[in-house]
């Protein structure tokens, strides 16, 4: 039961996406059910896909409907030059702002059937969107942060430590940004500190790593470096409805 505990508080909310999560890379993790999670991140030019060639910002709304579904809202910020807004006079302020939803769906619980099974969940971001026209267009349109997966991940106690792992296969079809392979990533909760949680991954296209703490079981902070030296980070508040 102990562990168990410690699992529920110690999860990270991944911010690039506005869902749980590793860094970038998916995880088949889970939120308590009715945990809603609200946050923004400062995204450095090196994570975000074309066509950003600078650092911005998003902010999100997830929430934790029930115990094996979770759905979320995500929107990142444009500056005027990136989307020819003619009439704004300064195309270096920000001005926009590209917006998607994401859902996880998780079809197998950790230990469900035998002690050693991993926990799978099934997830998009950005699903659909629609070019110029209004004809869908899922190789070129503005989903920008279009993926979908499937995700296993499976936790683990040697002496006192946690250790987790995840491994994912992503995909889309698109010119940019495209995915198509495995991700993974592994996870650390010192004992001293089970509310901080260390992680290493590669998402598909790089490798980063990062850091997570959960502050009052309600604030948390999250920071990773994208290629190992690029930063990225962000706040999330984490609130649980009864």
């Amino acid at each position: 039961m102990g562990m168990l505990m410690c699992m529920s508080i110690a999860l990270s909310a991944q911010m690039t996406h506005g869902t749980t999560g590793l860094l970038n890379a998916p995880s088949a993790e889970m939120q308590d059910v009715k945990t809603v999670m609200l946050g923004g991140n400062y995204l450095n030019s090196h994570l975000t896909p074309n066509p950003w060639t600078y650092g911005t910002y998003n902010y999100f709304l997830n929430a934790t409907v029930f115990p094996f579904l979770e759905i979320g809202y995500s929107a990142t910020m444009f500056k005027a030059k990136t989307i020819g807004i003619g009439w704004f006079t300064d195309p270096e302020k920000f001005c926009n702002q590209d917006r998607y939803f994401s859902a996880r769906l998780r079809v197998l619980k950790e230990g469900q059937f035998w002690e050693h099974m991993p926990a799978v969940v099934l997830g998009t971001s950005d699903p659909y969107t629609e070019s110029g026209d209004g004809e869908i267009n899922t190789v070129d349109g503005n989903g920008y942060f279009c993926r979908f997966y499937v995700a296993a991940t499976k936790h683990f106690m040697w002496e006192k430590e946690r250790f987790g792992v995840s491994v994912s296969y992503v995909y889309n079809r698109r010119r940019s940004n495209h995915l198509n392979g495995l991700a993974a990533g592994i996870t650390y909760n010192p004992s001293i500190l089970p509310n901080l949680r260390l992680i290493a991954e590669y998402d598909n296209i790089n490798f980063s790593v990062g850091a997570s703490y959960l502050l009052f079981d309600q604030l948390h902070a999250q920071f990773q470096m994208q290629k190992l030296k690029y930063f990225t980070g962000g706040l999330c508040y984490k609130i649980h409805l009864r």
